[in-house]
């Protein structure tokens, strides 16, 4: 009895398009009330909040999915279109594919939200406990380039939904990517440099970097086509992402921003060298902007032509430090020696004059 009772549902087509939709809600109301919230259940017992970020923003998708699911196969059903005035074309047309176009959108706005979620927590996490502050400002270009793709994959996705033919718009984009690329070779160069600088982690803000031409300066903006500099003379150079790859780059604070100093030292023959050596790792163990871990050393270095050549080595908390701390160093070991009767040599040149007789 129940079985010709489903029989005669199903080959009447308001009976089966009703079953498929109550089907369908049902299904629907049982994901969201049973699966979804088992799923939030269990990520609250994890340890990460990522996993409850992508089950709070797909649950909506996952709902329209179930729902709107039965909406989309009444067009493949008999009863529908065989027993009533409209078309299985007209039927996919008036029914099946709106309903689809709904399930991309939805999923496309809640794939683009929930990766830029968590693109978001992983750049605030980064900030928070990377040791080296790393550079998490390109997190936003990468949130970027994911809604442009999210965008082109749903309009792509609906226009073969919809039998339009996008061949000609896939040429057409073609031939403007080229000519874009042509026209705006430095600006593509640049950027993709930027993004081979943020992959590789080469520097941060905050590093203190040497370039080849002679540019020194402390990295104080990461761009997406550049990087801002500040020097010691408070002046912003701007240099180009892509001549960061092309030439060598010495950054002085990585792996750690403390930095060795190194002050040669030439003294004269006949100097008490273990006074010189005492006098100079004093200084240095004086001297406050000088950490006492490593400890500060003198190196017997050579034998110079006219001195006793030594190298005071050191360390300053970050590179920017050692100018300061140089001055203050040389200062104080010119002082001590003198103090200390230690002659510092410096070169003499004899001029003889000899006077031709007539």
């Amino acid at each position: 009895m129940a079985v010709e009772t489903i029989n005669s549902i199903i080959e009447n087509p308001y009976g089966a398009t009703l079953l498929v939709l109550l089907v369908s809600v049902s299904a629907g109301t049982l994901m969201n009330f049973v699966v979804v919230r088992y799923l939030r259940t269990y990520t609250r017992k994890t340890s990460t909040d990522y996993d409850s970020i992508v089950v709070d923003n797909l649950h909506i998708p996952l709902v329209t999915t179930v729902s709107l699911v039965g909406f989309s196969v009444l067009a493949s059903i008999p009863a529908v279109t065989e027993n009533t005035f409209l078309t299985q074309e007209q039927v996919s047309t008036f029914v099946g594919k709106p309903a689809v176009s709904v399930i991309v959108l939805v999923w496309a706005f809640y794939l683009n939200r929930v990766v830029n979620i968590v693109v978001k927590k992983i750049n605030e996490e980064g900030k928070a406990s990377d040791e080296r502050g790393r550079a998490y400002e390109f997190a936003p270009v990468f949130s970027n380039i994911w809604t442009l793709v999210v965008i082109v994959t749903s309009v792509g996705a609906l226009l073969v939904l919809w039998n339009y033919n996008i061949s000609p718009l896939l040429g057409a984009a073609g031939i403007a990517g080229i000519a874009l690329g042509i026209a705006a070779k430095e600006s593509v160069g640049n950027f993709l440099g930027g993004l081979a600088l943020y992959v590789d982690d080469t520097y941060t803000i905050g590093d203190y970097l040497e370039l080849d031409t002679g540019e020194a300066g402390t990295v104080v903006a990461v761009g997406i086509r550049s990087t801002t500099l500040r020097t010691r003379d408070n002046i912003q150079i701007t240099v180009p992402n892509s001549m960061l790859n092309e030439e060598r780059v010495v950054n002085r604070s990585a792996p750690r921003r403390k930095t060795r100093l190194k002050i040669d030292v030439g003294v004269a023959y006949g100097t008490d060298i273990d006074l010189l050596e005492e006098i100079l790792v004093g200084i240095a163990e004086e001297e406050k902007m000088v950490p006492s871990n490593p400890k500060p050393r003198a190196r017997f270095v050579a034998f110079g032509d006219s001195a006793l050549e030594y190298t005071l080595v050191c360390w300053v908390h970050a590179p920017e430090q050692e100018g300061k701390v140089r001055h203050r160093l040389n200062r104080e070991i010119y002082k001590r020696l003198d103090e200390n009767g230690i002659d510092i040599p410096y070169n003499t040149q004899n001029v003889n004059l000899y006077r031709k007789d007539e």
